[in-house]
């Protein structure tokens, strides 16, 4: 028997997948090539890879978000109990996402209050950071600073309003319970891809400042002790996020928790 489905039809039924694993490529790609590319140290091309691994996932979940194809009811039903952007998405690893934003900001904030330029680094300010190690000014880094947090920053205040208005969109728009959730979880796995990884290279900022010899003193000890934490949490949540990108469903267990109820 022939085919009778248009070739259309059926890439449609499949672009948001497309579109999602095509983001993740092209990203790495662009991470492989900016992490590459010369610079006066190892660091900017990091920040630049990362960040732009990042924007990419959010934008191919986004692409396919948009060309994902709506069920089409004979007859449609509404709720009385509203829509929320809080019963779409991961309900476990969600609050995880933005503890590790929040933490992400206020280290950029700190890097950024607290950065210096060093010595001989005309044009580079928010380098280093300068402590006093046997009576004469030490620089110590990479420190996040906005020399490197301009891009993250940057990189947030774009992804993350977007990444909230799609949330609403999906939840207040038509298809069923298990697409409107699917959608979401994707979307959350790319904003968690973005925030997870910046704040790894963060905390990898921070750890080889602070340890780079013995000038940093018990504040550095106290800090590396704290921020640890942090690095560990990201790299699960970055492993998750990237699962969670690549095949949402994978992950998806409101079936077994029962938060749904049948409109």
């Amino acid at each position: 028997m022939l085919d009778t489905v248009p070739l259309q039809s059926r890439f449609l039924e499949h672009a948001d997948h497309y579109a999602r694993w095509s983001g993740l490529g092209i990203g790495m790609v662009a991470a492989q090539q900016l992490v590459t590319m010369r610079s006066g140290d190892i660091t900017t091309p990091l920040v630049f890879a990362i960040t732009a691994f990042g924007l990419c996932a959010v934008g191919g979940v986004l692409l396919g978000d948009a060309l994902t194809l709506r069920p089409q009811e004979a007859v449609r039903t509404a709720s009385l109990a509203p829509r929320l952007v809080r019963d779409q998405v991961p309900p476990r690893m969600a609050p995880l996402l933005v503890l590790q934003a929040t933490s992400l900001v206020a280290l950029l904030v700190i890097g950024a209050a607290t950065a210096s330029s060093g010595p001989g680094r005309a044009g580079g300010a928010g380098r280093v950071l300068t402590v006093t190690c046997g009576g004469m000014p030490t620089p110590l880094g990479p420190w996040p600073g906005l020399y490197y947090s301009g891009p993250m920053f940057a990189a947030l205040a774009v992804a993350t309003p977007v990444c909230v208005w799609a949330l609403r969109r999906i939840a207040h728009g038509p298809g069923d319970d298990q697409q409107r959730h699917t959608r979401a979880w994707a979307i959350t796995g790319a904003w968690g891809l973005l925030v997870s990884s910046q704040l790894l290279l963060v905390v990898l900022m921070i750890f080889v400042a602070l340890t780079d010899g013995a000038c940093a003193g018990p504040p550095g000890v106290v800090t590396i002790v704290a921020i640890c934490p942090l690095g560990l949490l990201s790299l699960f949540t970055f492993g998750w996020s990237l699962v969670t990108v690549a095949a949402p469903r994978a992950v998806d267990d409101h079936a077994d928790d029962g938060s749904f109820d049948d409109e």
